[in-house]
Parts: C-alpha cells; sequence; structure tokens
C-alpha cells in the first residue's frame, strides 16, 4: 500500500493546530466573513470604502456571491485520490496552483507595504502576482523583489498610446510573462461608497506609480490640460493634502505643482470610452507576450477575441465594482468558455474559498484571480497575511480536490456539479 502523500491542504491544516497547542493562532482569520470583518475594524473608512465597495446599490457584488452560493458540489466515492496535482499550464509555464493574484490597484490604502508586499507573497508561494497598472509601487521595483517568480501585467489602455505602449514595454522589460487588458474599465463606475466620502485616491497621488515612473507621461506634464471646472474649497483638508503629496514628489522627484499636474493628467486620459476592437491589432504590433482580455461575460464578444487572434479572455465583472446589477460572473462562465472555443478562459469576481476555486474550474475556468481577500490580509498582516490568505485558498482548494475524488485540477468538469 502506498504511503498517502501530504498536500498543501493537510499540511495548512495540520500546521494551523500544532501551533495552536503552543496558543499560536493565525495571523488573519481564515473565514472570509471574519476576515472582512477584522479588515474594515483595521483599516479607514475611505480605504475599506475603496476596496470593498462597488458599483450603485452593490447588487452586482451580491450576485457574484449568490452565483456561488447557488452551484452545488458532487463528490464522488471510492475513487482513490490521495495523490493530487494542483498545477496548471498557461502559456508554456506550470504553476503550483490554479490560482494568481488578480490586479488591485492603490493597495497602499490597505498597507504601506502594498504591492512590495503583495509580489513577495506570491513569489513565495510560486502563484503569479499581476502587477496593476493603478499600483502604488512602480513595476520595476517589485518585479525585482520577486526575483524570478511569474508576474503578469494588467493594462488600462489610456487616451495616450504612447503611455499605454510604454507600459507594455516596461512589463517586458520587468519579466512579465502575460499582458491583461482590462475592458470593463473605459469609464469609472459609479461607486456610493467613494461618493459619499468624497474620495477619488488619484487626485491624491496614490495609486500611480506606475506613471509617476513613466519616461512618457513625465514627459507630458509641462502640457497643459483644460480647466476641470471645479475648484477644491480651501480647508484644513488641502493643507494635510498638501503634506502628503509632498512626500509623494520627493519620492518621485516632483514638486508638489508637478505632482498635481501628474494627477490632474492621470484623471484626464487614464480611461479610453472609445476603445475597440481594432485597437487590439496594434497592441499585438506592441508586445509578443500572450494577451489576455479581461472583462469578456458575453459570448459574442468570446467568439469576436478567438476570430481576432487574443491568446485567452478572463470572465470578469471588475468584482461588482462597474455595473449596478450586471450580470454575475459565475453565470456567464459556462456561455464564454462555449463560445471561447480552444482558447483559456480565467475567472474572477467573487472568489472567497477553495471550494469557490473548484465550483469555477467545474464550470470551464483554467484558473481564477484572487481579489479582495488578499488585499484583507494585506490590511491585517502585509506580506504575511498575503501569504496566509492565499494559502488558504489553496489549501481549501486541495481539499476540495480531494473529497470531490478527484486527481488532479484537470479532471475538474461538470461532473462534479449538481444539476441545475
Amino acid at each position: 500500500m502506498s504511503k498517502p502523500t501530504v498536500g498543501p491542504g493537510r499540511a495548512r491544516q495540520t500546521g494551523i493546530y500544532v501551533r495552536g497547542l503552543g496558543g499560536e493562532k493565525p495571523k488573519v482569520p481564515v473565514s472570509p466573513a471574519a476576515l472582512q470583518r477584522a479588515a474594515k475594524a483595521h483599516l479607514n473608512a475611505e480605504a475599506f470604502a475603496y476596496v470593498a465597495g462597488g458599483a450603485g446599490a452593490e447588487r452586482t457584488m451580491r450576485a457574484n456571491l449568490a452565483a456561488f452560493e447557488a452551484r452545488r458540489l458532487v463528490p464522488r466515492r471510492l475513487v482513490g485520490s490521495s495523490a493530487r496535482d494542483l498545477s496548471v499550464q498557461l502559456f508554456g509555464h506550470t504553476y503550483p496552483a490554479p490560482v494568481l493574484l488578480a490586479p488591485i490597484g492603490v493597495l497602499e490604502l490597505a498597507h504601506p507595504g502594498a504591492d512590495l508586499a503583495a509580489g513577495r507573497a506570491a513569489a513565495s508561494l510560486g502563484v503569479p502576482f499581476v502587477f496593476s497598472s493603478q499600483a502604488s509601487v512602480p513595476m520595476e521595483r517589485v518585479a525585482r523583489a520577486m526575483g524570478e517568480a511569474p508576474r503578469w501585467f494588467q493594462l488600462y489602455w489610456g487616451t495616450d498610446d504612447a503611455v499605454t505602449r510604454s507600459f507594455v514595454q516596461r512589463a517586458e522589460a520587468a519579466g512579465a510573462q502575460a499582458i491583461v487588458l482590462t475592458l470593463d474599465t473605459t469609464l469609472l463606475g459609479w461607486r456610493c461608497r467613494d461618493l459619499d466620502l468624497g474620495h477619488l485616491p488619484f487626485l491624491r497621488g496614490q495609486g500611480i506609480a506606475q506613471y509617476l515612473s513613466d519616461p512618457v507621461f513625465r514627459s507630458r506634464l509641462g502640457t497643459p490640460l483644460p480647466a476641470p471646472g471645479v475648484s477644491p474649497p480651501r480647508s484644513p483638508a488641502l493643507l494635510a493634502l498638501a503634506a502628503q503629496l509632498l512626500a509623494k514628489g520627493r519620492e518621485y522627484g516632483l514638486s508638489v505643482g508637478e505632482l498635481r499636474a501628474a494627477c490632474a493628467r492621470f484623471v484626464a486620459t487614464y480611461t479610453n470610452p472609445d476603445l475597440s476592437w481594432d485597437d487590439l491589432s496594434r497592441l499585438r504590433e506592441w508586445t509578443r507576450l500572450p494577451i489576455l482580455l479581461k472583462g469578456v461575460l458575453h459570448p459574442d464578444d468570446a467568439r469576436e477575441a478567438a476570430r481576432r487572434g487574443v491568446d485567452s479572455l478572463i470572465v470578469s465583472n471588475h468584482g461588482g465594482r462597474q455595473i449596478d446589477g450586471e450580470v454575475a460572473a459565475l453565470d456567464a462562465l459556462p456561455g464564454v468558455v462555449a463560445a471561447a472555443g480552444d482558447l483559456p478562459v480565467l475567472f474572477d469576481s467573487g472568489v472567497r474559498t477553495g471550494s469557490d476555486v473548484a465550483k469555477a474550474l467545474c464550470l470551464g475556468a483554467r484558473a481564477v484571480l484572487l481579489g479582495r481577500p488578499y488585499v484583507y490580509g494585506l490590511a491585517l498582516a502585509g506580506e504575511a497575511g498575503v501569504r496566509e490568505v492565499t494559502s488558504n485558498v489553496i489549501a481549501e482548494f486541495d481539499l476540495t480536490l480531494g473529497l470531490l475524488g478527484a486527481r488532479r485540477t484537470a479532471d475538474l468538469g461538470p461532473g462534479f456539479l449538481a444539476s441545475p
């Protein structure tokens, strides 16, 4: 009889229990609900609103979670699944589990370690970290901190093509293995929590590190922009903001005036509502890396993407942050998978647990992107918190795989789901 293999699920589980004998508890709560509550208690109101909030009445966020609740897993028995292979292959690379850290902007709101902490945590686990265009730390610094660990780059295509192209070139130089073009943020969604607080971090110089470190963007700072037509009222808050901008400007060798100009230019140019399918051909000319389209929900868009020669799709509704009342991403997944043909399809929006990962894979996703949970871990314990949250999701996925009677990630499919 072969000796049972101790996978990451049992190893993680046993380690927590054994350390508990000595009175040590996990650095961050294991329960998703408790994790969010702890992060809310730890963060200030503006930071938590930005991370946790969604569009409008947040019906899309609730729909994402409800879609996972509605799916039921059906295990198979006596099939021998003690040895499990969690790995997944994407674009010629093998990753240890079908989990990536999603691109999340303005991580400095959660923790001063920001993208550096998240990148180091991902590197320690071997899972890809998707650098955000709205990062708090330039991609080159994070890449150096990650060593040879896998990283992708998420691209927002603004109105200045030269800046967009510069981002792509920098991502390639920083060792990115793929470019993730986000399609669902050509306009900023109506986010009530942020609006109620009058808080947009980019106006405060936060979350624009990729731009402040970009030579093309910086070369534009002397070019005037149309006046916004609205001036903030004089208040003590503006004095505090000036001090904040001064510190941020010193980091990038900019005066307060230059940083204010950078914030204004970013807000005026970072989205492009006129982006079209024909623009993809230009992106292909700019890079040899695999191109993924993030935000695809309609089967017709999946078919058009395949026709245009992109490499992969990510089914996502931006975690419910863009359109109130939008289709739940998990509900859209099967239709996109069917329409995508041979294109690998990834998934994000609403993933909270390892069993969620299994459900998404049963519906055809090749891998998932984890978002808010790792940010909550970052808020509570920095790099260690990101590592613990990600490890917990992978551990639960491993145990779920074994309990379902599956030996490999690739074995998951509709047969493990109850009929609707």
